[in-house]
């Protein structure tokens, strides 16, 4: 028999995963794996027990929480020598990642995609000493994934995270960075950035165009606006409600790597989680650093 190691986090979302607990560990039993699970203790558990389960002769891990969750697991994964294939049931509030990856969020029908699933590459994202693998931003919108409530997560979804960040907006704090990456250098005032790898970051805004494996983050910069109208012009680009970006205030463009230096240490988040103060942050993808098991659709 496989030996899989499943972790998850019991409180992610709306505790979904605990009422599925027999039913995922019997479907993946039935499909000839040995299933050792782990629920999630504290903060950071997940990150141990996956570089614990990479160096025991496990074959996959599966993970079942939210955006966090799987981070810490990615953490996990990518300090072991050995990176194990990874399967998703996400279990989150918006689980940004699994829309990105086509991961349905049912569980069941995450699960069957696991045990049908092939290993498809997936680039993840180094940020000085940390890891990431979906998003690394600064500014205006950062606090909305991770100090939006999570009751409040459960009963509005992503627009919790709409209302919430611009509830923020009344208190913009710009940034005067310098912004290095592919040999060009520019230098402004911010209200926001992001790095991602993904088609959705928290409700927000939409990337239709991306492709997880190529080695490339796509970036989104927001120029400090001047007046309430340029405020108002940044908002409906974020989200969707403009047909056409408003490239006075939005720059965004195609890395492997990027340099953000700021006078004063701002604050990051990582995949929805507080990512700590820096003000010189290095950022790059590692390309096709891990595997997913994802189903492959016709």
């Amino acid at each position: 028999m496989k030996r899989l190691y499943f972790i998850f986090n019991l409180q992610s979302g709306k505790a979904t995963i605990a009422s599925k607990l027999s039913t995922v560990i019997d479907m993946f039993t039935k499909s000839g794996y040995e299933v050792t699970a782990r629920p999630t203790q504290d903060r950071m558990d997940a990150c141990a027990a996956a570089e614990y389960a990479c160096g025991q002769g496990f074959e996959i891990i599966v993970c079942s929480g939210g955006d966090g969750t799987l981070n810490e697991v990615i953490q996990g994964v990518m300090k072991s020598e050995k990176k194990l294939p990874i399967g998703y049931l996400p279990a989150g509030s918006t689980n940004d990642f699994a829309k990105g990856m086509g991961i349905p969020t049912n569980i069941e029908k995450a699960v069957e995609g696991i045990i049908n699933g092939v290993p498809s590459p997936c680039d993840i994202g180094h940020f000085n000493d940390k890891y990431f693998t979906y998003i690394a931003a600064f500014g205006a919108f950062i606090e909305v994934t991770y100090e939006t409530s999570q009751q409040i997560k459960n009963i509005l979804g992503h627009l919790a995270y709409i209302l919430n960040g611009i509830s923020h907006l009344k208190k913009i704090k710009s940034y005067h960075m310098k912004i290095t990456f592919d040999e060009e250098e520019i230098e402004d005032d911010y209200i926001f950035g992001m790095v991602t790898n993904s088609s959705s970051v928290a409700g927000l805004l939409s990337l239709n165009d991306f492709k997880r494996d190529d080695g490339l983050f796509e970036v989104t910069l927001i120029k400090t606006p001047h007046n309430p109208l340029d405020l108002q012009m940044i908002i409906h680009s974020l989200l969707n409600l403009d047909i056409d970006i408003d490239t006075k205030h939005i720059k965004s463009f195609r890395t492997s790597k990027i340099r953000f230096e700021c006078s004063e240490d701002i604050s990051w988040t990582l995949d929805g989680e507080f990512g700590g103060l820096s003000g010189c942050a290095e950022i790059e993808s590692i390309n096709k650093a891990v595997e997913f098991l994802i189903e492959e659709t016709q």
